[in-house]
């Protein structure tokens, strides 16, 4: 496992995304950090892949880039996926950042390799009844990925985020710790749109397919907090795009 000290914060970046027709309620958000140039990190992305076949769950991959320097630059790394861990232990308290973990439904983190510990933090979330409460539909049409979020039952406020989504991305990695090895990575972030706020009324959005570039899929988020401080998910989907 790698650990990274927080240093400064840096402010978020912000880009974009899209999706089609959502099938099960999700019972969980996950976000994995993870790295190219992390031996430990292999088994939680195959992890991930297999959490990803679960239809109540929304997996993501978010690769970091602060292990960069040590051999290898992940190329599928994004800052604004070092900078989300980072908000994340500050706003939990505990400064912890480290590869691969996970975070799940924007509360509770994990070890990204440690199914029981995930199963477990998934459970220990959804005490709230807050938790994934508002539904959020998907649909595609007339080239454009339509977005659809119910109002909150407690008012709860946020914001709303189109991740466009990359389902198996395939990586030979030549050099650093992996060197040698080729990984799929699953669920991959690769842009990211912030639709709006959420105030607690219902919304609707709508987002040209052509803005997603070669995604196949994509995930929608409703998150309490902002971006610098982010909280529990209020409610989320993903879909295949094709």
């Amino acid at each position: 496992m790698k650990r990274a000290v927080l240093p400064a914060l840096v402010a978020a970046v912000a880009a974009f995304a899209a999706v089609e027709p959502a099938g099960a309620e999700p019972r969980a958000v996950i976000e994995l950090f993870t790295s190219q140039g992390c031996s430990s990190c292999p088994p939680a992305d195959r992890l991930l892949g297999e959490l990803a076949r679960d239809p109540s769950v929304v997996a993501m991959s978010l690769p970091i880039d602060y292990w960069d320097y040590i051999g290898w630059k992940d190329t599928l790394a994004k800052p604004r996926h070092t900078v989300r861990q980072r908000f994340y232990a500050r706003a939990r308290g505990d400064g912890d950042v480290f590869t691969p973990q996970v975070v799940i439904n924007g509360k509770i983190h994990a070890v990204g390799n440690d199914k029981a510990a995930i199963e477990q933090a998934i459970a220990e979330s959804r005490r709230e009844g807050v938790t994934l409460s508002v539904p959020v539909k998907l649909a595609s049409a007339d080239g454009k990925l339509n977005v659809s979020v119910a109002a909150a039952p407690d008012k709860a406020g946020g914001e709303v985020w189109l991740c466009a989504i990359g389902t198996a991305i395939p990586v030979a990695i030549g050099r650093g710790e992996n060197s040698g090895h080729t990984i799929t990575y699953h669920n991959v972030v690769r842009r990211w749109l912030k639709l709006g706020d959420f105030t607690g009324a219902a919304r609707t959005f709508s987002v040209p397919l052509t803005d997603l570039e070669s995604a196949d899929a994509a995930a929608v988020i409703v998150q309490a907090g902002t971006a610098d401080r982010p909280g529990t998910m209020l409610g989320a989907a993903l879909a295949a795009l094709h």
